[in-house]
């Protein structure tokens, strides 16, 4: 086993992370998808138009989220002492988000 392989730890919590980077970055993905298309068809709507901008702010708000589970997973990969700060953020987001949509 490699040097670099033996610093890597695969925990419980560090899986859940995973799961959560994953299901963040496919939210963020497939809503710059959905706003590259309303972008192409704005001339066709103004519907369109009208929803670019509630998209930008989506995209914009998971781009954040799955940055900080980015750093909260390779952190915790690595067993890092900044992973608690990208966790943090990580579930402040996440709570403010719910917040934000689910008032």
């Amino acid at each position: 086993m490699s040097e670099h392989a033996a610093d890597i730890t695969f925990r419980p919590f560090t899986v859940l992370l995973g799961i959560i980077l994953g299901t963040l970055f496919a939210i963020f993905f497939c809503t710059c998808i959905v706003a590259s298309v309303f972008w192409f068809l704005q001339d066709e709507s103004p519907r369109f138009t009208s929803e670019l901008e509630g998209l930008g702010e989506i995209v914009r708000i998971f781009l954040v989220l799955t940055l900080f589970a980015a750093g909260s997973f390779i952190g915790s990969l690595r067993n890092s002492y900044w992973r608690y700060p990208a966790m943090l953020g990580l579930w402040v987001g996440l709570g403010l988000t719910g917040y934000y949509y689910w008032p």
